[in-house]
């Protein structure tokens, strides 16, 4: 099968799983977020940031290190299973030692065994590495749409059952062991593989000299991306907390799902090609502008309807995660195209650089985040918005020194597909504002309309060779 035809595929299966996926957890989020209220989407916010904190030292960068390596062998896949669960046993040890001071550090009792239930889902998801790093090297998200796809409509079904019959901030923990264990499970049922080898030094010394760089960036990476709500859970209200994880929650579903497709699927086949470095950087560049394409009018367009979803889905309670969605929808928006240039360091070998990126963007957060504390959490918010855009600058400046797409290429190759995103989503927004009408669910449906028909119109006749790309034409 061609590159072409792999890319095509995997996207097309990477999309299924992920969107299909986000959409039910979008809508049984909706569903428990209106049933259970903030506060309990903020004690289950606040542990999170541990959970995948251990999540990071689970994988230390062995997925990324097997699909990138081209003579990858028994030996190493054995290795990295026995190494996964090791460090997912341990992890969870730390959580269970851990978890009466994470109650007192957020003066939060109950925490202490939420922390100690939800922690069982490092030790689940550690059996799993090697079958995940397995399909994705053969490109087969197929599989791993199926595995996903069931275990999320039988952790809902779990989740909505608990909430409906008292549990409680319970309902969400049962839930999310409920998805872990059972996407594991068919995980090793559509691949059965096991370990035939053991644990070798020569093979982990080689996984962990490319995976160690890439442990530590993503170390950095998933505190940072937890930091805010430390702070908010530390500085403001449980509440305050749970109403900035369900706008967080709200804007990332998309921009992450969108990430995480993209991610995975032009990950092996940019290291298939890695040293065709005129198709590679031919690939790189089409994946970014395919990706804002379509990422940029998603994003604009929640932002422009987001409080109005909100409030009709959720009621006035949640009104402030509303307003939080419209603002942090401009920055996440840019995920995806952080993820491809990120994509190219990995590719490239340069899991230093990719280290080296993740501290000065960390420093940038931590600059911003000093700024925008004092000031409330709408202010912290807009720093998320600025940082990101600031942070697209690096990651376009080094991966623009690696290839011969430059930082300059990318501004001119995203700006207009982003000019065009904005103008046509706030131009419908504006035009549906002059009907003057109070039905909230009208509006919205309007806005959407009319915003769609204006930028296919758009991209029709301004990007039209990405018009044909996204219709699958030649």
């Amino acid at each position: 099968m061609s590159i072409q035809n792999q890319a095509r595929r995997g996207l097309l299966w990477s999309a299924i799983e992920r969107f299909a996926t986000q959409g039910i957890q979008l809508v049984v989020m909706l569903i428990l977020a209106s049933k259970l209220g903030p506060e309990a989407f903020g004690l289950v916010g606040l542990l999170a940031v541990f959970i995948s904190i251990a999540q990071v030292f689970v994988d230390s960068g062995f997925s990324n290190a097997l699909i990138r390596k081209l003579d990858r062998s028994e030996s190493d896949f054995s290795t990295t299973f026995y190494f996964s669960i090791a460090v997912g046993f341990f992890c969870y040890g730390l959580i269970f030692i851990g978890a009466p001071y994470i109650s007192i550090f957020f003066e939060q009792p109950l925490l202490t065994d939420i922390a100690r239930v939800s922690g069982l889902s490092i030790i689940i998801s550690s059996f799993a590495i090697v079958q995940r790093a397995k399909l994705t090297i053969n490109v087969d998200f197929k599989s791993q749409a199926k595995a996903s796809l069931s275990s999320v409509l039988i952790s809902s079904v779990v989740g909505l059952a608990s909430a409906f019959s008292g549990f409680g901030v319970w309902s969400l923990v049962a839930q999310t062991l409920t998805a872990v264990f059972f996407n594991t499970l068919f995980l090793h049922i559509v691949l059965r593989w096991l370990p035939k080898e053991r644990f070798c030094y020569s093979s982990f010394k080689e996984l962990f000299g490319f995976g160690s760089k890439l442990l530590l960036s993503g170390l950095i990476e998933r505190i940072y991306k937890n930091i805010y709500i430390i702070v908010i859970g530390k500085q403001f209200t449980v509440a305050d907390a749970g109403q900035f994880t369900q706008a967080d929650q709200l804007t990332s579903v998309p921009a992450m799902t969108m990430t995480a497709v993209i991610q995975r699927v032009t990950y092996p086949l940019l290291s298939n090609i890695q040293d065709d470095l005129k198709r590679l950087d031919a690939a790189y560049l089409l994946s970014l502008r395919l990706a804002a394409i379509v990422i940029f009018p998603l994003m604009f367009g929640l932002s422009a309807v987001a409080e109005l979803l909100v409030n009709l889905l959720l009621g006035d309670i949640w009104a402030q995660a509303g307003y939080l969605a419209f603002i942090l929808s401009f920055g996440l928006m840019l995920y995806p195209v952080h993820a491809i240039n990120l994509n190219v360091l990995n590719v490239k070998g340069r899991s230093d650089l990719f280290l080296r990126l993740e501290i000065i963007k960390k420093v940038l957060i931590t600059v911003v985040l000093f700024i925008t504390v004092p000031h409330g959490i709408i202010a912290m918010c807009i720093g998320m918005v600025v940082q990101s855009y600031l942070s697209l600058a690096i990651n376009a400046y080094y991966t623009g020194k690696l290839t011969s797409i430059s930082m300059r290429e990318q501004f001119i190759s995203l700006f207009p597909i982003w000019l065009v995103a904005g103008a046509t989503t706030w131009g419908s927004y504006f035009l549906v504002t002059l009907l003057d009408t109070d039905i909230a669910w009208l509006k919205m449906v309007s806005i959407v309309t009319i915003a769609i028909i204006m930028y296919m119109c758009s991209i029709r006749l301004m990007f039209y060779d990405l018009f044909k790309q996204l219709l699958n034409q030649k």
